[in-house]
């Protein structure tokens, strides 16, 4: 609680919102040099998204091919899903930037894809292995496709 709580003079004054977000983390500890356990791991799914992208990308384009009964509805479902990751992606990358965190690739080496990533002045490489990526992005496709399905049923009713 601070002073200004409960005083009833400043509630009729202006306040610039910038103002206001910098009083409000003013208590907040201020984040510096490594990334924390949660920033690591929106790093990994930084770099897994525009490899999920390729993915649906490449079926999407492989089903434009296809003479399947029900092509139609599928690569709708692509359409969505691609939707929803490129917004998750954006929403990933506008994250890292407010916490002053940036990831470059750097280069694939023996199955290891390796990247650097730039944290508030710490530089550190970051390496992921490819079936572990594998694994990941089957997870990831497992929840975006359950987000569908409900997506689907809540349509219906």
């Amino acid at each position: 609680m601070s002073k200004l709580d409960g005083n009833e003079r400043w509630k009729s004054k202006m306040l610039l919102t910038e103002h206001k977000e910098q009083y409000e983390m003013r208590d907040q500890p201020k984040l510096s040099g490594r990334p924390t356990s949660e920033e690591l791991i929106m790093i990994r799914e930084y770099i897994l998204y525009p490899q999920m992208l390729k993915m649906i990308q490449k079926s999407n384009d492989d089903m434009g091919f296809a003479h399947i009964a029900l092509k139609g509805v599928i690569m709708r479902c692509l359409e969505y899903i691609m939707f929803s990751i490129t917004n998750d992606f954006y929403e990933h990358k506008k994250e890292l930037r407010e916490r002053n965190i940036k990831v470059v690739e750097e280069e694939i080496n023996d199955d290891i894809l390796y990247y650097r990533y730039y944290c508030r002045g710490y530089d550190e490489k970051f390496g992921i292995v490819r079936e572990v990526m594998r694994t990941e992005i089957r997870t990831k496709f497992t929840d975006y496709t359950m987000q569908l399905g409900k997506q689907l049923k809540s349509n219906k009713g």
